[in-house]
């Protein structure tokens, strides 16, 4: 399983969508795939937990490790195909964050190792000001506030490189552009 979490290395920069739920993470990373001319990374854990939720079965602890392991999958098979900057809808650091938040600080330590071991450029954290949106697999809005608060201490306690990114889809966008120029100045 260690193996399975281990992100392999490679030349691209790599740069992070954060955030609650229905924050426009995945909206911005595909913008940002397409203004770049590059890939993202999808989110694995929607997939994974609409599986479930379509068999009435609800999502555990257990579930915390398989879904790091697919979103890792994932980012490593893409970062292969990627020569320049690779913007992942979500990492392990946010499986890690809903698992500490939904199950009482559970997290397993190999996902900890894998955050510990992992290199990302840039943490673009996008606020709660944009309309929430139902779906199967978000709970409610009720605890976007709160949560935002949460990821944020969470890339403050382990010192990862982040700006927040709020306003309207364009603003978003414009801001999200300056910071990843920013980044590839700084590392190409």
């Amino acid at each position: 399983m260690e193996e399975k979490l281990k992100q392999e290395k490679t030349s691209c920069i790599k740069v992070v969508l954060f955030g609650p739920e229905s924050t426009g993470k995945t909206t911005l990373a595909q913008q940002l795939a397409l203004h770049y001319n590059s890939l993202w990374v999808p989110e694995f854990s929607r997939e994974y937990a609409e599986k479930k939720l379509a068999h009435k079965k609800p999502l555990t602890t257990k579930d915390v490790l398989p879904i790091a392991v697919g979103q890792m999958k994932l980012e490593n098979s893409l970062a292969k195909r990627e020569k320049k900057v690779l913007f992942c809808d979500t990492n392990v650091l946010e499986t890690k964050v809903y698992s500490t938040y939904l199950y009482n600080g559970y997290c397993p330590e190999l996902l900890e190792k894998s955050i510990q071991e992992s290199t990302y450029h840039l943490y673009l954290l996008t606020a709660t000001d944009i309309p929430w949106e139902y779906d199967i697999v978000r709970s409610s809005d009720a605890n976007r506030q709160k949560m935002f608060a949460y990821f944020e201490n969470t890339l403050k306690s382990y010192g990862f490189p982040y700006t927040v990114i709020n306003g309207s889809e364009t603003n978003r966008l414009k801001q999200a552009i300056k910071q990843v120029d920013l980044v590839l100045k700084n590392y190409t």
